[in-house]
């Protein structure tokens, strides 16, 4: 009897010992917000927001203006070019040039892509004239300088027809004013089912050269599978087919000294670097001038790339939600991260020690998700302080 009533003891003991303990886990499980969660890194601050088109291209003055640009990509485009003043946009230089046109191409701002404060009073506008992405109207891939000061246009450099080809996409551009009598421009074509390169093109007599066509530098990565929140990024057409996220060259930055040039493809991981005196030449080969690319290793999945005074190279990195940072003679780090930085696109150096950028969720347009927009408004403009100052242009 007493042994029974003793195993009887025990299993009931160990009963509620087994109840304790599902009831503890049952109960005392932490939510999701109190796991350990992603840490951000910097602190980004807010200088405007977006609630119309998608922006791309942002650049800041030396006297601290801010642009931006909306391509013709399929949003509603009232103006490709706008300057921010106190969170509202102003169509610069003005409404007018912003309308497009394609009876006067030359004239018109057609689809912009980039815009660049020189650090010469001047800021450029690169018109793509191909929008949504379609072959360039002829007469309207073009450079456009306005003048800061009188908010003029001050020249407009078309580019010959034989560096813009049915496929080409001009992305971006730096400049060098210590080259000829006006200056150097380099441009990225970032074109989407043709070749990349980097056009050269002569401010002064407006001639200008495809160099590196269809280079491995130029061209998206063999095998390249970007995964942006959590998902392969495709094209995903609304029949259910599938193709490649393939862009060849994109962001480009220049070094302090002009000597430098860097770039990458939109997809891709590799940043290159090649000698500006070697792209200027005519007489290197193609071959010669592949030869002189330096892969300078991966710094992540980049759209938009820039340098300071000191040399640095600053990079957006879409996959990881990331601003990242190559000091001289150092390594990667990223100096910004976070959920808010849903596929940083262009960067500036301002005179203010801040890195500014955009963040305008490309991965979530309709062409990636089988024609459901998932973008969520408004579209940002951050900024990251980097005590640095931008690389001089002259």
């Amino acid at each position: 009897m007493k042994t029974t009533m003793l195993k009887t003891a025990l299993a009931l003991a160990v009963s509620l010992t087994a109840g304790h303990l599902m009831a503890a886990q049952t109960h005392d499980l932490p939510t999701r917000s109190a796991l350990a969660q992603d840490r951000a890194i910097g602190q980004p601050e807010v200088v405007a927001t977006f609630n119309g088109a998608m922006p791309t291209g942002v650049t800041v003055t030396e006297t601290g203006r801010i642009f931006v640009n909306f391509p013709r990509w399929g949003d509603d485009v009232p103006f490709t070019v706008a300057e921010v003043k106190d969170n509202r946009l102003v169509p610069y230089p003005n409404a007018a040039i912003n309308t497009p046109d394609n009876r006067a191409p030359g004239s018109h701002l057609l689809s912009v892509q980039s815009v660049v404060a020189d650090g010469q009073g001047r800021v450029w506008i690169l018109d793509t004239a191909a929008p949504g992405f379609s072959t360039p109207v002829a007469g309207g891939a073009k450079l456009v300088a306005v003048n800061l000061k009188t908010n003029q246009v001050e020249k407009t450099i078309v580019f010959p027809p034989e560096v813009i080809k049915p496929a080409t996409y001009v992305n971006d551009m730096r400049f060098d004013f210590r080259i000829g009598k006006a200056g150097v421009a380099y441009v990225t074509d970032s074109s989407l089912s043709g070749t990349g390169a980097i056009i050269v093109i002569d401010l002064d007599s407006g001639k200008a050269l495809r160099r590196l066509e269809g280079d491995r530098s130029t061209s998206p990565e063999p095998g390249f599978s970007p995964v942006v929140e959590g998902e392969t990024l495709l094209q995903r057409h609304a029949d259910g087919t599938t193709a490649p996220f393939s862009v060849a060259s994109d962001g480009i930055a220049i070094s302090p000294d002009g000597k430098t040039l860097y770039y990458s493809p939109l997809s891709g991981r590799h940043l290159y670097a090649v000698s500006t005196a070697l792209l200027r030449d005519p007489a290197i080969t193609e071959a010669q001038l592949s030869a002189a690319v330096k892969d300078l290793g991966e710094k992540g999945a980049s759209d938009g790339l820039e340098s300071d005074a000191t040399g640095a190279v600053y990079a957006g990195d879409y996959e990881r939600n990331a601003i990242r940072k190559l000091p001289v003679g150092g390594q990667w780090t990223t100096i910004a991260h976070g959920p808010e930085i849903l596929w940083p696109d262009t960067l500036s150096v301002g005179p203010d020690g801040y890195l500014y950028f955009t963040v305008n969720q490309l991965n979530r347009q309709p062409g990636f998700h089988g024609g459901n927009d998932l973008r969520q408004k408004p579209y940002a403009l951050l900024r990251v302080r980097i005590n640095a100052s931008p690389a001089p242009t002259r």
